[in-house]
């Protein structure tokens, strides 16, 4: 029997599900349909000094005839006033004592502000802070959210002021909108963070009406760079994600994962790479708060057929197959293979290899069908034909050697070995 509940920094929850902080955390009625639903818990959507929000404040990016592959957003932090939220917070934690209730912040940057916020909302009972360092718009205009996130110095100092007075675990957001994740990440652990949780969303703009010439959202004929997310920044987060992981001062460090988490596969992979929970919104915004259902029956499916018992029995057991590209195996070789009774001889391999690849498959002409076949001798296994197929299984990559033994880069270049020959 497999057991998904979560225990992320001594914060129980009945699985590691989390919403992120946005709109669906943003009232006592949205979270409540999500604990009705199931949800493991929620990181209640940030709190600081009232804002007023722009209408409109999303734009998509729909894709190859699927809707919101990617969403920008213009919105701010919680627009209701802060008495409201605390009194919905209260209420929430007593009506459901199960589940993981975090409460995001976001104050000016000095001592008294972040103090005065963190006592206020403590008092709350709330189970944990997530300190929102990665905001993108509007309140970097501010002085807060990204701009903090940005500089290590910055952070660290406001991380102090809260360990100062926070009584309850302290989890660090930090934004994807640096270099590396690393500098900050070290910062904020230094100054005592007890977690941390990335990543939040990615500065973009969405595009442009070709009609009215205007940039998406609209808002009376202009718009601002917004925040990015869903399922097309799930590669940038599990590559921060591992960053993180990886480094040797932080590889204990728990870390709830997010960006672009759409399905229990998703899930698995963040996990995989070292999270302790996931935290999803996107998802949810397109489909709803039903969709814990298949999270967690995916997750427990799969935990059961690979016989792990506990989140923990599989959490970071991808991280060492990440390496540098100069350690990597030189002496490995695939070729692909095109299954002959599944193709359906649409060409779009043969196209993509000659025009973008190495020209390595050939193409008999005939009726009422041309056939296509892998030149073994000239395929290097770049894996372009295989991704472009719409066939599942169709092609498959074989692998052939070209030597016994592991040799690198480092090795390679050592050796002093002739690159023509290899």
């Amino acid at each position: 029997m497999t057991n998904i509940e979560n225990n992320f920094l001594g914060i129980k929850s009945p699985n590691p599900f989390w919403l992120a902080s946005a709109p669906p955390t943003d009232k006592k009625i949205n979270v409540t349909r999500a604990f009705e639903a199931g949800w493991g818990g929620v990181v209640w959507k940030t709190l600081g000094d009232q804002v007023k929000n722009v209408s409109s404040r999303y734009a998509a990016l729909n894709h190859d005839g699927q809707r919101m592959v990617g969403l920008n957003n213009i919105e701010l932090i919680s627009d209701r006033p802060l008495e409201i939220n605390l009194k919905e917070i209260k209420e929430i934690i007593r009506e459901w004592p199960d589940r993981a209730v975090i409460a995001s912040l976001m104050a000016n940057t000095d001592r008294k502000s972040w103090h005065e916020l963190i006592k206020r909302v403590q008092d709350t009972g709330c189970h944990g802070f997530e300190l929102n360092f990665g905001c993108p718009h509007g309140m970097t205009e501010r002085g807060m959210g990204a701009v903090v996130g940005q500089d290590p110095e910055i952070a660290k100092m406001v991380v102090e002021w809260v360990m100062e007075v926070a009584q309850i675990p302290v989890i660090t957001k930090l934004t994807p909108n640096v270099h590396s994740v690393v500098p900050t990440a070290k910062a904020v652990v230094e100054a005592g963070t007890n977690g941390l949780s990335l990543i939040n969303t990615i500065q973009s703009l969405m595009g442009v009406d070709l009609d009215t010439l205007i940039p998406y959202p609209n808002v009376g004929g202009q718009t601002a760079f917004g925040g990015y997310c869903g399922p097309a920044v799930k590669p940038i987060a599990l590559k921060m994600l591992t960053t993180i992981g990886q480094n040797e001062m932080m590889k204990n460090i728990p870390v709830s994962g997010i960006g672009g988490i759409s399905t229990w596969k998703d899930a698995v992979e963040f996990m995989l790479m070292g999270a302790g929970n996931v935290q999803v919104c996107t998802a949810v915004m397109k489909h709803g708060f039903k969709i814990i259902n298949d999270l967690c029956g995916g997750l427990n499916n799969w935990m059961d057929e690979k016989g792990f018992a506990t989140l923990e029995d599989f959490r970071g057991l991808s991280l060492n197959k990440v390496t540098h590209w100069e350690a990597l195996d030189l002496n490995y070789h695939i070729v692909a293979r095109i299954d002959q009774d599944k193709c359906i001889h649409c060409g779009l391999c043969y196209i993509s290899c000659e025009d973008a690849a190495h020209q390595s498959i050939s193409i008999t002409k005939g009726i009422p069908y041309n056939k296509y076949m892998i030149k073994e001798n000239e395929c290097v296994g770049c894996n372009l034909c295989k991704l472009v197929c719409p066939v599942e299984d169709c092609i498959s990559m074989i692998e052939q050697r070209k030597g016994d033994e592991y040799l690198n880069w480092h090795e390679f270049v050592r050796r002093g070995l002739p690159l023509n020959d290899h």
